[in-house]
């Protein structure tokens, strides 16, 4: 969601400044690549860039494609591959091995439901979305683009009224409740097209409960990775937000106030470091019943002991799925010991648990890095 946040704010500068921009859209990947389908560049014409469509070593040609669509005003897919010797056709060295198929599209910013302006309502609220671009990877005439914004069962944003898309209402409604993206192949106008049908996800939201000095870089960290962060604690002297900055909300609030106060979806993470037992036992109890997937506790192992041992005396059994969801210690273990390194520590765990990763070396792995999109028939 960085990605997208950091492109609107680039094209809000650039509406300010009546400069003509491009977005650069990852549609398909064959084989491997850095960037999968789903990564965005947005690109104005004084040559800046903002976003990454792979590791750097496309963007400089992107540049050049992303003006010349600017120029004629009409979308351009362009295809590279690096399969052969040396990957000379476009004068770029991907070094992946892969064939990566890159959709440009000119904004009018007149079109109110402009490629940028269909992103920019994924920020309205903390809702899962599913955005359609359509391309053709057989007919370059045929690419249509960023056409709809689906971000509930009745709210879809069409930007091409002059296009049917009725026959991808199933596989919207699909990646939505599956909370994945694939490839759909589709005949719109008796034309063959191509759509990727992306799941985009709500931002992580990061509650820390702790406004000691050590959650500082946790905060720093959690807001390069654009996640939302609130930091809460029940002393007046810690909870002031002048102390983070990078934090969207610092409250002061007792344990039981924190759930009041706080939406807590799929997607909102805990971490305790209060450095108050009790604070931090009281909130964890109150924690048990949300659908957070993740409530780290900073401490050793015997702390985390004596948290459960107290929560069971009091009356309060904790089930399998509610265990599995608690982390304590918290962190992957890198050797971590100052704030800054356990901050990437928690940060990484936290990371890997969303995405339903080990956390382990990549250098381990068996498998691709990134799993391939599926192509639905």
């Amino acid at each position: 969601m960085k990605e997208i946040n950091d492109i609107i704010r680039a094209y809000e500068t650039a509406l300010a400044n009546n400069q003509r921009m491009a977005l650069a859209t990852v549609v398909k990947v064959e084989g491997s690549s850095y960037r999968q389908p789903g990564a965005r560049m947005l690109v104005t014409e004084d040559g800046r860039l903002t976003g990454a469509i792979s590791g750097g070593c496309l963007e400089g040609d992107a540049l050049r494609k992303a003006l010349l669509a600017m120029h004629q005003q009409k979308n351009k897919l362009i295809t590279y591959d690096t399969t052969g010797e040396g990957g000379s056709e476009f004068g770029v060295q991907l070094g992946c091995n892969g064939i990566v198929h890159i959709l440009f599209e000119p904004i009018d910013i007149h079109d109110p439901n402009n490629p940028v302006a269909l992103l920019e309502r994924l920020q309205q609220n903390r809702r899962d979305a599913v955005v359609v671009t359509l391309f053709s990877t057989e007919d370059r005439n045929a690419p249509i683009g960023t056409v709809l914004l689906a971000n509930d069962a009745d709210d879809h944003f069409t930007a091409p009224s002059n296009i049917d898309l009725s026959p991808l209402t199933a596989d919207i409604r699909l990646a939505k409740d599956s909370r994945q993206s694939f490839l759909k192949e589709v005949l719109l106008q008796d034309i063959p097209m191509e759509a990727l049908i992306e799941y985009r996800a709500p931002s992580v939201h990061l509650v820390i409960a702790g406004a000691g000095n050590d959650a500082r870089p946790l905060v720093e960290m959690a807001d390069i990775l654009g996640w939302e962060v609130t930091v809460v604690d029940g002393r007046a002297t810690h909870a002031v937000p002048q102390r983070f900055p990078r934090a969207n909300r610092v409250l002061l609030a007792t344990p039981e106030r924190v759930r009041e106060q706080t939406d807590i979806d799929p997607l909102t993470v805990f971490v305790l470091m209060t450095h108050n037992y009790h604070y931090d036992l009281s909130l964890l109890k109150t924690l048990l019943s949300t659908p957070a997937p993740y409530i780290g506790v900073l401490g050793p192992k015997t702390k985390m002991e004596r948290m459960f041992s107290d929560l069971a005396e009091s009356g309060v059994c904790i089930d399998e799925s509610q265990r599995e969801r608690i982390f304590g210690p918290m962190g992957l273990d890198i050797g971590a010991e100052t704030s800054d390194e356990i901050a990437v520590s928690v940060i990484s765990e936290i990371k890997a648990v969303l995405s339903g990763r080990k956390g382990s070396s990549l250098r381990l792995l068996t498998t691709k890095i990134h799993d391939d999109i599926p192509t639905m028939r």
